[in-house]
């Protein structure tokens, strides 16, 4: 009796957090160890000496605090673990149909989720640092913590054969948050995994990203490549971006779990319907102040017009339709070595060969970046 005394005030606070978090529409905080276990590392190394990562250059900087809390936050106890659901109303992947309109990631439809759960973070956290006296420190996707696996240990859900969370009750559609305090917490059991012999998240991917399961190569997936990709996007996967313009949602939204998982009720994720299925014409003639205004308050704007461009005019040279080969033409005189570039191979995609043939002999001679030049030598070839 005497040893169990002391969990009984944890326990109340701890059904005070939860019942916060519920009032500001997060999922009810888990709590771990603020620790994760050898194996962890051992997959981040794994990960990173096969150059999976790409040219996220931040991954591999200092894996080792990466991977293992306690070295970000030495004082550091618990971890609690959180988010936020995000599911749509229906299934978008049929919006990849319509080849001359772009698909925009689910995510990504309205505000930037990092600026609405951090906020809620914080209250949160001021409830626990104000009913403790210790200290606590909050994570969105903004510092070097791995979510995930932390999630898993708390039992927030597991990690699927698409690396992404996978909840029993929100499924694939979730933004995770975390919470680190030198409080010392009753901890919650882990999550097992329930994928069983399930794949469809593997067989869908447009790329192959996904070499083995549990493992994925961000150097295929589209949403590397259309986000944190920053030059031209390897012409043998161009095609099979499709009309997918930022983000890709396909090895999330097949998740049979995700029939358990209700709409998001939060107004800042409803999709904006300027966002949604926008015409590609329109996008590609944006200058950088229509980019700006377009995408304010979105997660979008991160990337900046011209990458954003260069996966616009991507998804026309996979549209299938020449009657945009006018608007491409617009951009072989962009200002942005980027965006030329991918016009130009939009243009050998969609444009008959007199065609394509008359505006290679007007802008290649002019033209001086070699990555350009490139994609003119290689064109209709």
């Amino acid at each position: 009796m005497t040893a169990a005394a002391p969990a009984r005030p944890a326990g109340r606070l701890l059904a005070r957090l939860r019942e916060r978090a519920l009032r500001l529409g997060l999922l009810p905080p888990r709590v771990t160890d603020a620790t994760l276990p050898p194996e962890v590392a051992r997959r981040l190394a794994t990960f990173l000496e096969a150059g999976m990562h790409g040219a996220m250059g931040w991954l591999a900087r200092t894996p080792e605090i990466r991977s293992d809390p306690s070295r970000l936050w030495p004082e550091a106890r618990s971890a609690l673990l959180t988010g936020i659901s995000y599911a749509p109303p229906a299934d978008p992947l049929p919006e990849l149909a319509a080849r001359d309109r772009g698909y925009i990631s689910v995510y990504a439809r309205n505000r930037d989720y990092h600026d609405l759960l951090k906020g809620r973070l914080k209250e949160l956290a001021g409830l626990l640092a104000g009913a403790t006296g210790e200290a606590v420190k909050v994570f969105v996707d903004t510092a070097p913590v791995m979510e995930k696996p932390l999630a898993q240990r708390a039992g927030l859900g597991w990690q699927g054969k698409h690396t992404n969370l996978v909840s029993r009750t929100h499924g694939s559609w979730l933004f995770l948050g975390v919470i680190l305090t030198t409080a010392e917490l009753p901890r919650d059991p882990g999550e097992r995994d329930h994928c069983g012999s399930c794949r469809r998240c593997l067989d869908i991917c447009p790329t192959g990203a996904f070499p083995a399961p549990y493992r994925l190569d961000a150097r295929r997936c589209i949403s590397y490549l259309t986000i944190e990709h920053p030059g031209p996007i390897p012409r043998a996967l161009r095609p099979l971006l499709g009309n997918r313009i930022y983000g890709c949602d396909d090895c999330l939204a097949v998740c049979p779990w995700n029939k358990f998982a209700a709409a998001a009720r939060e107004i800042g994720f409803a999709a904006r319907p300027e966002l949604v299925r926008p015409p590609l014409a329109d996008l590609a003639r944006l200058d950088d102040p229509g980019f700006r205004r377009l995408f304010a308050g979105s997660p979008i704007k991160r990337i900046g017009r011209d990458r954003f461009l260069r996966n616009v005019l991507v998804a026309i040279g996979n549209s299938g339709e020449p009657g945009l080969s006018g608007v491409v033409e617009e951009r072989l005189v962009d200002p942005s070595p980027l965006v030329r570039g991918a016009a130009v191979w939009a243009l050998g995609r969609l444009a008959e060969p007199s065609r394509f043939a008359s505006a290679r002999a007007r802008f290649a001679p002019a033209e001086t970046d070699p990555e350009v030049r490139s994609e003119w030598a290689a064109a209709h070839k």
